[in-house]
């Protein structure tokens, strides 16, 4: 009897929500975590959560960071800290490119968004972090997830130049990003 019961209460109870803790070294300092939105886009948190398992996004800067807008990183391929970032934002994993998996959940401070190329089912390992609330995002890119805890790391994030945001000099940098579950 008591077996049924604790199988019963583990059935009803919620399922453990994964999330992403990112280590942040640089300019800024600390840990942004992230609550991942497996049930709005669960191939993208699916590829995201296994790049993270396997180590892919240690190391990896922030390439392209616009003040008021957003941060962007998880170049995998080219983003690679100490290594020739000058075409960070132009590679992706070895894993298949995602179709998108668009919703209506706002693009606002605090959101992650799958980043991609003109093609919408082009995201692959490139994530960005919303500054601000980006209307203009919306039903267009593919949310992932929501910062819970770090905009003040998330905020302190070495800022780009220019329209395109490019890092001059050394980036800030994803020393490590743990899946939590």
């Amino acid at each position: 009897m008591r077996k049924l019961a604790a199988l019963l209460a583990l059935v009803a109870s919620p399922a453990a929500a994964t999330g992403l803790e990112i280590d942040v070294a640089g300019q800024s300092n600390g840990t942004i975590r992230i609550d991942l939105l497996e049930d709005v886009a669960p191939g993208h948190v699916e590829q995201i959560t296994a790049l993270a398992r396997e180590g892919a996004y240690d190391g990896v800067v922030f390439h392209r960071v616009i003040d008021g807008f957003m941060a962007q990183t998880g170049d995998v391929e080219f983003g690679r800290e100490g290594g020739d970032v000058s075409m960070a934002g132009m590679g992706g994993s070895e894993r298949d490119d995602l179709d998108a998996e668009f919703s209506d959940i706002p693009f606002e401070r605090g959101t992650v968004g799958m980043a991609r190329s003109q093609d919408p089912n082009s995201a692959n390992s490139q994530f960005f972090i919303m500054f601000a609330p980006g209307d203009f995002l919306n039903g267009q890119y593919t949310v992932v997830g929501q910062v819970t805890e770090g905009l003040d790391v998330l905020d302190a994030i070495k800022r780009g130049e220019g329209p395109n945001g490019a890092v001059v000099g050394a980036p800030d940098v994803m020393s490590e990003v743990r899946v939590t579950e």
